[in-house]
């Protein structure tokens, strides 16, 4: 065979071979007939309209163009204190510069600071963002994809789960719907939306990475969504969407050396900023309940050295006397392996779900006790 020949049978080959991939990517290996113009077109992300027909691509752009208008950027004006100058303090070189005392007053400068927003109630102007967005704003401004501006109200925050509660006077408002972020899986496709750098508004992609991240807020209520979908300085506060469209999380932190994203970004699950919004509309705060437990997670090893039969779970520590916990009999040395029948990750988890339920309120706690588990009963106390 001559090399002409060789070279005609490898490019065939390539060709084939290039061939079978695309066809695996589109879903089928046959040549496809035209589809039913009455419907709905498949998508590899799990809703109609992923697949252009048109341009032969997969597009998340139809989501988008439906999605975005409820993203919004907020603008944050506030007033942080100057150094002074360390010679300021010493007597001699007052006197001999001639400074007068009233120098030692605090100087303060403005600063303004940029970070995201998302509406979710359109008719009430109700905007869901970060609490370190707009901790310590003297002004707050809203601006919207179409270039319409509004001073929002601050209805009230929750520093300990770092989300924040805004209100506008506007209308023809696009929001955003909820989704269950319980029913998130690692692996599931998601989206950030929102204001990186200033630049204005921003799309990247990615997966769940991880459920239920810690340590990030020790002493807050922490259950993160980990995701590599890329979240920079200014999304604070940003949607994380599914591939419907739907709120999953609130951007709201990212971990990496730089300064910048690394591919690990973290965003507050959509069930725990549903229920802190509702009770900051209802009360002005979120008022947390307690019962009673100080505990802490229960690892493989504590529970192999403890002859524990469950190796994940909420190991209790100390329960304070006359607790709806010391009530329900709940002792030191129990696990709390599921709460309202959704099983206990650690006790940031416990910690977490605990802290979102309103005061009154009775849940259910499997509690592993003796090595025998049992329900209990235990309604939710004032602190």
């Amino acid at each position: 065979m001559s090399s002409q020949d060789r070279n005609g049978v490898a490019a065939a080959a390539w060709a084939i071979s290039c061939a079978v991939v695309l066809a695996a990517c589109s879903g089928a290996v046959a040549p496809r007939t035209a589809p039913d113009a009455g419907a709905p077109r498949a998508s590899v992300f799990g809703a109609p309209g992923g697949f252009d027909e048109a341009e032969g691509v997969f597009t998340i752009a139809p989501m988008l163009e439906r999605v975005t208008p409820a993203v919004v950027n907020i603008s944050v004006r506030s007033r942080v204190q100057a150094r002074s100058n360390p010679l300021l303090g010493d007597p001699f070189f007052r006197r001999f510069f001639g400074i007068p005392d009233d120098v030692d007053e605090p100087v303060s400068r403005e600063v303004v600071s940029a970070g995201s927003g998302v509406i979710v109630d359109g008719d009430r102007g109700i905007i869901l963002t970060n609490h370190h967005v707009i901790a310590d704003a003297e002004e707050v401004r809203v601006t919207l994809v179409d270039g319409r501006w509004f001073v929002a109200s601050r209805i009230g925050s929750d520093p300990e789960t770092d989300v924040a509660v805004l209100e506008i006077a506007a209308s023809g408002l696009q929001e955003i719907e909820f989704a269950d972020s319980e029913r998130l899986r690692v692996g599931d496709f998601v989206v950030a939306i929102g204001n990186p750098f200033g630049l204005g508004q921003t799309v990247t992609s990615g997966i769940v990475s991880a459920l239920g991240r810690t340590g990030l807020m020790p002493e807050g209520y922490e259950d993160f969504i980990q995701t590599d979908a890329s979240i920079n300085p200014g999304n604070s506060g940003g949607a994380l969407v599914d591939s419907r469209g739907r709120l999953v999380g609130l951007n709201s932190a990212i971990l990496a050396p730089s300064g910048s994203n690394v591919g690990i970004g973290f965003a507050v699950p959509s069930n725990m900023a549903r229920n802190v919004m509702r009770q900051v509309i209802e009360h002005g705060e979120v008022r947390r309940g307690r019962v009673g437990l100080l505990v802490q997670t229960l690892t493989p090893d504590l529970a192999e050295a403890m002859d524990l039969p469950r190796k994940t779970g909420a190991l209790v520590s100390q329960v304070s006397p006359g607790s709806p916990a010391a009530r329900a009999g709940i002792e030191r040395g129990d696990v709390v392996v599921a709460m309202d029948g959704e099983p206990v990750r650690s006790s940031a988890d416990l910690r977490a779900r605990v802290g979102m339920l309103p005061v009154g309120q009775e849940v259910v706690l499997l509690v592993l006790h003796d090595g025998v588990e049992r329900p209990v009963r235990v309604v939710v106390a004032t602190r």
